[in-house]
């Protein structure tokens, strides 16, 4: 494993450079900001108009159309949504882009299969934050950061990694540190963690968790705190002092209970799924079904929603955050 810090990176490399950020999402307002906060010359690429527009200039950003952003730039950093990166490129990106610029992203779904590609000639790069945009924000401002990965695809200039590490570094990133990987491991490695843990994996586990003491006679308030509210806190833990952490946390009940019925739950059966959710992710079969859901305006998507909200453990717990204090009316 090869990991960078803030010795490692001479930011220098980037100090001349006009960076272009496409789109101001979490990411894109984070990101931008700390890069201009590091002294970076940074644009902020968007429809002109939008309420994010307004939203960048609010922060003092200097905004420009994508068209204008992606002319001036050096750099061209693009964080839009996966589903629209293809077509923004190819309008509004592609007709600018010059030999030695350097293409870069914070996720490598649109490189590593092929939906967007740039010439020969330029660096294909990528830094990505491994924590959401308003974390890279608040850790900075704290003097901080959040670890983060760098991959380079294409380097035609001879340092695309100095380049990309520059910029990982006027995030924040190096101070945590960095770690060297490819499109290919990112890309897989991280829809397989939403997909199979991360957010499909852990919804179905608490979703099932829930029901079952429900449907046993237990009021689902009860059940909601046991099986959803808490998580947050193992979760917390987990993350600053690992599973040994955890376990010296938890009373020994529940690590004695933990460590021998866990396996009731994630079995071998399970195990075969999420060699399946990976499988679908190497072999494109996701990639093909997610293009499908949006040509149709994401339809299937937005039923699931509605079908998701609806939930009684989506009912219980907007009810309990609210009387607890922890959701505000929106």
């Amino acid at each position: 494993m090869k990991m960078y810090y803030e010795d490692d990176v001479d930011a220098s490399v980037v100090a001349d450079k006009t960076i272009a950020v496409i789109g101001y999402g979490s990411q894109g307002r984070g990101q931008s900001r700390n890069m201009a906060d590091s002294g970076l010359n940074v644009i902020v690429g968007l429809r002109e108009g939008g309420a994010s527009w307004q939203k960048a200039t609010d922060d003092g950003m200097k905004v420009a159309t994508i068209e204008d952003a992606a002319k001036e730039a050096d750099i061209i950093h693009i964080l839009l949504p996966d589903e629209i990166q293809e077509k923004v490129y190819n309008e509004q990106i592609a007709p600018y882009v010059e030999a030695g610029n350097t293409i870069s992203f914070s996720h490598g779904y649109n490189i590593h299969f092929g939906l967007i590609q740039p010439p020969e000639d330029v660096n294909i790069v990528m830094f990505a934050p491994k924590g959401p945009g308003s974390r890279v924000r608040t850790t900075y401002l704290e003097g901080f950061g959040i670890p983060g990965l760098v991959a380079i695809e294409q380097d035609a200039t001879g340092d695309a990694l100095q380049l990309a590490l520059g910029m990982a570094k006027a995030v924040g990133l190096t101070r945590a540190g960095v770690i060297e990987t490819t499109f290919i491991e990112e890309t897989e490695t991280d829809l397989f963690g939403e997909q199979a843990v991360l957010c499909g994996g852990l919804t179905a586990l608490i979703k099932a968790g829930f029901e079952t003491l429900v449907e046993a006679g237990y009021q689902p308030e009860i059940a909601y705190f046991e099986t959803c509210h808490e998580v947050k806190l193992i979760v917390d833990d987990i993350y600053e002092n690992g599973f040994g952490g955890m376990w010296k946390d938890v009373s020994n009940t529940a690590e004695y209970g933990g460590l021998t019925r866990r396996d009731y739950v994630i079995t071998e059966e399970t195990k075969k799924g999420m060699k399946q959710v990976l499988t679908e992710i190497q072999d494109g079969t996701f990639k093909k079904q997610f293009a499908d859901e949006n040509l149709t305006d994401a339809a299937n998507l937005k039923e699931m929603r509605v079908a998701e909200d609806n939930e009684t453990i989506e009912q219980v717990g907007t009810r309990l955050r609210k009387a607890c204090g922890l959701q505000k009316d929106e």
